[in-house]
């Protein structure tokens, strides 16, 4: 389970045991598939911000317009009242910003960003506080028209999980508009009879006329209990957002201690973040059909932990492609995990990755249930 990492907790690394340190460089040596550290990528690339003289001034009353006035409202106070306690199902596209505001809701890294379309697979929780509400977010696959099996139980899933929520988030991209994912998604929320947000992200790179217009475009077509509008990357208007959803999840006991981001085992974290590090290293070289798996997580006499992964890739091409020249490759990405990990659970991390070739490992049935993802039968 994913701790909630303390506000100015000491993530320093005390110093390596020489044995320690002597088994790691053994290993690196024999290797070409092996170590490493670094920070998040976010999911958005920021265009310069529209100078706001360039804004046109809106003569005319709108609904929204207080929404994107909330600076002058002030912070808010903690929730206070009975306990309170929910899940909360984020649907969107792919790439709308999901994992980015999950994460920013949370406070702390729970979902991997990445550029490439799809890179939520399994169902991600993050645990959001405020007063005294515990809001269960759900972070699920970006829903698209799947075509291979494993899109389509990405799919499914993210449907399952919505029927299920006590709360449903639709998350748009504001600077893609309305286009036919959105349209498809609005035809099968009508259908969902339960509270229901509508947050447009990316706010920054759009004008607010246009902003303005895609909302009241999207409420024409399915009406929503609130419209919010944020930048997830910069965290503007994400206060609102879980506010909201602390007074409307149903009163009850809180499911997870208070110390708690994530239900997701650390193991499958960790996977996740070289994931996302090989996903933003290497683009679109490699197929989106890759996966991590954490092979060994073993605790350290001296508070360290050393950590065995194998990155599985289809063809002997991929696999080259991961290691890259001389092995560079495959060490950037494990410094860069190696570090991210560490800082989440606050201990070094000795990281040793392998590649290896598994033809048609998107077919196995086993990953399928790794991933928390029900086997679609059927090609």
């Amino acid at each position: 389970m994913a701790p909630r990492k303390k506000a100015g907790a000491d993530t320093a690394a005390p110093d390596q045991n020489p044995a320690v340190a002597e088994e790691e460089a053994l290993a690196a040596a024999a290797s070409q598939e092996d170590v490493a550290e670094e920070d998040i990528a976010e999911d958005e690339l920021l265009d310069d911000d529209l100078p706001e003289d360039d804004l046109p001034e809106d003569d005319e009353e709108d609904d929204f317009d207080d929404e994107l006035d909330r600076e002058e409202r002030g912070p808010l106070a903690p929730l206070e009242g009975p306990t309170r306690c929910g899940f909360v199902a984020l649907l969107g596209a792919p790439n709308a910003g999901k994992s980015t505001l999950t994460n920013a809701l949370v406070g702390t890294k729970v979902s991997i960003v990445s550029h490439k379309v799809q890179t939520t697979r399994s169902i991600v929780r993050g645990i959001a506080l405020d007063g005294a509400a515990q809001v269960v977010l759900v972070d699920t696959p970006g829903i698209f028209a799947p075509k291979r099996r494993l899109e389509r139980a990405m799919v499914s899933s993210a449907w399952t999980h919505a029927a299920d929520a006590d709360v449903i988030a639709l998350l748009v991209d504001a600077n893609r508009g309305l286009d036919e994912d959105i349209e498809a998604l609005l035809g099968q929320l009508k259908d969902i009879r339960k509270p229901r947000a509508l947050i447009l992200n990316k706010i920054d790179l759009i004008r607010r006329d246009s902003l303005l217009a895609l909302a009241a475009a999207i409420t024409e077509r399915v009406p929503f209990d609130r419209v919010f509008m944020v930048s997830a990357l910069t965290g503007d208007g994400v206060v609102d957002v879980r506010r909201w959803f602390a007074e409307t999840v149903p009163p009850g006991p809180w499911l997870y201690p208070e110390d708690q981001v994530s239900d997701a085992p650390m193991r499958m974290l960790a996977a996740e973040i070289t994931r996302e590090k090989m996903f933003l290293r290497l683009h679109d070289e490699l197929p989106y059909r890759s996966t991590v798996e954490t092979e060994s997580w073993k605790e350290l006499r001296n508070g360290s932990v050393r950590i065995e992964q194998t990155i599985f890739v289809e063809r002997e091409s991929q696999r080259k492609i991961v290691l890259g020249k001389g092995g560079n490759t495959i060490k950037t990405i494990s410094t860069e995990s190696r570090k991210e990990i560490s800082e989440i659970i606050e201990q070094p991390v000795h990281l040793f990755l392998f590649v290896k070739v598994r033809e048609s490992w998107a077919d196995d049935p086993e990953r399928y249930r790794e991933m928390g993802l029900e086997f679609p039968k059927g090609g």
